[in-house]
Formats: C-alpha cells, structure tokens, sequence
C-alpha cells in the first residue's frame, strides 16, 4: 500500500500510503508503524528516532548526522513487503460528554444548517462507534470518524481565539475533543470532563490510533460533580 517515500527535511522521511482516509488504511498504517518502531528499537543502528503515522502518512525522523538515509530507505522498503496485520487491543473507551446550551456552543447553528433538532444531532453522535485515526495537532487530541452523513458540517469560517478544554467539536465526517484550551475552527457540540491527556503518567495519551469511542451523555450536574472528583 505504500506509495512513495519523500524526504521532507534532513532529518525526516515521510512515507505516503494514498490519500483516502479510511479505517481499513488507518489499520494498516498502524501496523506499519508499529513495524517500525519495534524494528528501531531492536536496532539502534537504523538510527530511526521516531515514528508518527496519520490517516494515511508515517513521518520518520532520523538522526542526520549519522549518513544513514539509504540505510532506512531500504528498510522502509523491505518493511513493505512483510506481511503486516493490525495487533492493536480492540479496546473501546466510554468518554461522558453534556451538551448542555453553555458547552454546546455551535450546536443551535448545526441544527440550523442541517435541518435537524439539536436531540437528532446528539441522538446520531451518542450513536456513532467512533474511530480514532491518530493522535495529533496537540498532545492527547485524537481525530475520530465516521460521522453521519446527515451531520456534515465544514469548519467555521472564523475560527475561535479560545476553545475551552475539554470541547467535543465535528468538522465533516470527523470528531475531536480538544484536550487543552487553544484556537479552533470546528463546531462544538458538547464537553467532557475526562483528562485526555495527563503529562505525569506513563502512558499521558488516553486514546491512541486504533482505539474506539462511545459517548456517554450526562447531566450538567454530574459534568460538575467529575469536574470536581478529576481535580480540574
């Protein structure tokens, strides 16, 4: 499935699998980078330093100094011709969300333009098996699919200075939950309490590529009460 390798920098290859985005490719870009990680670590003379796959691309970062770009080329290629199955644990996390009018933000605007009642639109997410297809933009932020058709929406227009913490928004066939405050374009239609990401644990990411997603609605209430037993 591999398509072609680039080098993008003197330190970094970025290795090109299509540009479809799909849970069957995202499976497979997984593997491979798990693949390679594995295969980096047993060998420390590859001198490859990282590995960060996305919907369809694995970048790789190397260390310049060492004149090994041919080294890693071939192994990215050999690499391509094993026979790479997804190993990822088939684990679904329940994350609470509350829609409620002061964290839903976009989503009187949503039902405006899709022509639904804001209970549809939060019937059709509660509903969606969600698919994390990376981790990225900011440590802990995962992108999800796949949304509805009935609810595709693009990004805003003018995107927002500050998204406050913990914000669930859609763009598209697409879901994210904003891990920290920061600027934002997509449509927020709810917000979680749960930590995404904790800089003091060992594993900080709560989700990673492969895993899956349900939604579980709360009260405002009951979002203040986890607020409060989650210490933030």
């Amino acid at each position: 499935m591999l398509k072609h390798i680039d080098q993008i920098s003197e330190q970094a290859f970025l290795l090109d699998f299509g540009s479809v985005i799909n849970i069957e490719l995202s499976k497979y870009v997984i593997s491979y980078s798990n693949y390679i990680l594995k295969e980096a670590k047993k060998n420390k003379s590859l001198g490859i330093l990282n590995c960060v796959p996305s919907y369809n691309k694995i970048l790789i970062q190397f260390n310049p100094k060492n004149n090994i770009k041919e080294k890693i080329k071939e192994f990215l290629l050999f690499a391509n011709k094993q026979n790479l199955s997804f190993t990822e644990k088939n684990k679904t996390v329940e994350i609470p969300i509350c829609y409620d009018d002061d964290f839903a933000l976009d989503l009187e605007d949503i039902a405006t333009r899709t022509n639904l009642t804001k209970n549809e639109i939060i019937d059709i997410h509660l509903n969606t098996d969600f698919y994390v297809y990376m981790i990225g933009f900011m440590p802990g932020l995962p992108f999800m699919g796949n949304l509805d058709k009935t609810i595709l929406i693009p990004r805003k227009l003018s995107p927002r200075v500050e998204v406050p913490s913990g914000s669930v928004a859609i763009v598209d066939n697409l879901c994210v939950i904003y891990p920290h405050k920061s600027p934002g374009g997509w449509n927020i239609i709810g917000r979680t309490p749960q930590i995404m990401f904790n800089k003091n644990s060992n594993n900080p990411n709560l989700l990673r590529a492969g895993f899956k997603v349900k939604f579980k609605k709360i009260s405002k209430k009951q979002f203040t009460q986890l607020i409060k037993k989650n210490g933030t």
